[in-house]
């Protein structure tokens, strides 16, 4: 490994640990305001209905990138029972598994 390699790996490890550490170590012995702490605790769960609600709207056939609401959208008619299950359990694990198992059983019916 040369020293070009070193820096490299020194300059990416900066580069991603600063920024993490950074507001932990301001911010552990301080108390967040209350709205800022509630608000903060909303963002992964919105970050992923982002991530999802595109993959699950935006996509077609052949991998066509358009949006797609339709019977034919399996990804559609499968988030539907996985979103019913997660607001009533609130349990990660459970809402993933009810959605695969609707997206197998749609890919089952539908060929």
């Amino acid at each position: 490994m040369t020293e070009k390699h070193l820096l490299l790996i020194a300059g990416m490890f900066l580069v991603i640990y600063i920024p993490r550490a950074l507001p932990l170590l301001l911010l552990s012995s301080r108390s967040l305001h209350p709205m800022l702490a509630r608000w903060l605790d909303l963002v992964p769960p919105a970050v992923l209905m982002a991530l999802l609600v595109s993959e699950i709207l935006v996509t077609g056939p052949a991998g066509e990138r358009r949006l797609f609401i339709g019977t034919e959208n399996i990804f559609l008619l499968a988030a539907v029972p996985a979103f019913i299950t997660g607001f009533l359990t609130r349990g990660f694990f459970g809402t993933v598994a009810v959605g695969m198992a609707a997206v197998a059983l749609a890919r089952l019916l539908m060929q």
